[in-house]
């Protein structure tokens, strides 16, 4: 992956779902919440302050992490779903 995300932005690739039935009953694509942990791909070099200081990021790649359930925006990059985020949108890392 060649993308360079900046300032206090990651770039989070969403954990699959394992598709579950129950019975015969198939739930579309449609009607599926999106997952709401993912893994951390790349990081920008952080925020700057007001007073010029940079701000270090508190998370890395390879960090697993949970994340809102509408934050980012979702990108196909090489035919691979993303989300790109800024670290604020960040609850948790696990």
């Amino acid at each position: 992956m060649t993308i360079k995300p900046l300032a206090d932005r990651v770039v989070v690739k969403p954990v699959e779902e394992q598709e579950m039935k129950q019975g015969s009953i198939i739930i579309p694509d449609t009607a599926k919440e999106k997952p709401m942990q993912g893994t951390i791909v790349a990081v920008g070099p952080g925020k700057i302050s007001e007073n010029g200081a940079k701000i270090e990021m508190s998370v890395k790649v390879g960090d697993r992490i949970l994340y809102g359930k509408y934050s980012g925006t979702e990108v196909t990059i090489d035919k691979e779903d993303y989300l790109i985020m800024r670290e604020s949108d960040i609850f948790a890392i696990i």
